[in-house]
């Protein structure tokens, strides 16, 4: 069984009342600057940052307004990490023209020296699509193609070319391009599209909070769907496991964190490399910045390498 490796997404920069901290509400660039740190050197393999332009009056109660532009968050992050990768988690690249797009994670990547991780999604916000004159009904054909002008607009090419049904682009040069020579793309969501989606066209899958029970059913059909397709490079499978607190918390952290020493925790994540994940997505319950840096710390060091 392989080692799983570990990624987080970012307190802050994203506000849904599903995840945030009561702490999140008061902090700001300099909190995310010491959470990116606390990542790098504790060996996290990425930082993830989510993208919304705009919430609608009625969706603004349960998931706040505040979700900061993954690009610019990213791009600040890179300058103060190292190794660490950055990751869209995810980029509803539907809302943009895909050369706008590859513009800006092109320049990210090469800044960055090559950690770029483009996570994408369909997107469910019908009044932001709305907005930027983007087809809402036709999300999931708006980010097939997206995709598929995304590889060839990131690919090794000056003048990159391609030609759809909705966006086609020849002649047109972009420098600078990424340091990578292929920028690793996962798709998010757990709807059949999105698996299918996923299977055909990613390098990886992020799926969106699906218990661990029902991950096995999900890896076998992505597995199944892939080898129909005749394709033999890895995929990459992702999870995002309970919500943890390394230790004993002496306050509430609901029911279904995951506490305890540093074994027990290891013990329980060593299940999702056993049904087939690669990388888990963990999230520590905390009750502010120094709380949630020493919980990264206490996993690093005692959980992440017992995970294998």
């Amino acid at each position: 069984m392989a080692r799983l490796a570990y990624g987080i997404q970012l307190p802050v920069q994203s506000r849904s009342t599903l995840y945030a901290e009561p702490w999140e509400a008061a902090a700001g660039a300099g909190d995310l600057a010491e959470v990116a740190r606390a990542a790098d050197r504790g060996g996290f393999d990425y930082i993830a940052c989510c993208d919304h332009v705009a919430i609608p009056r009625r969706l603004a109660g349960a998931m706040s307004t505040t979700w900061y532009d993954p690009v610019a968050t990213l791009s600040y992050l890179a300058g103060l990490t190292e190794r660490v990768r950055l990751l869209s988690h995810v980029a509803v690249v539907g809302l943009r023209h895909p050369l706008a797009t590859a513009k800006q994670y092109a320049t990210l990547d090469h800044l960055s020296g090559g950690r770029l991780v483009l996570g994408v999604g369909a997107g469910h916000v019908r009044e932001e699509f709305e907005a930027l004159g983007a087809d809402f009904a036709r999300r999931g054909a708006l980010l097939d193609e997206s995709v598929d002008a995304l590889k060839a607009a990131l690919g090794p090419e000056e003048f990159p070319e391609f030609k759809g049904e909705l966006f086609s682009f020849s002649g047109l040069g972009q420098r600078p391009r990424p340091a990578q020579a292929r920028v690793p793309l996962w798709v998010g969501g757990s709807s059949a599209p999105a698996v299918r989606r996923a299977a055909l066209k990613g390098d990886g899958w992020l799926p969106q909070g699906d218990p661990r029970e029902r991950l096995p059913a999900k890896i076998a059909t992505l597995r199944r769907l892939r080898a129909e397709a005749g394709i033999e490079a890895p995929l990459t499978v992702g999870a995002i496991a309970e919500p943890l607190y390394v230790g004993a918390p002496g306050w509430d952290v609901g029911r279904r964190t995951l506490t305890g020493a540093p074994e027990r925790i290891a013990e329980s994540l060593r299940a999702y490399a056993a049904m087939g994940v690669h990388q888990i997505q963990v999230r520590f319950r905390s009750r502010g910045r120094a709380e949630l840096v020493d919980q990264m710390a206490a996993f690093a060091a005692g959980v992440a390498p017992r995970l294998s």
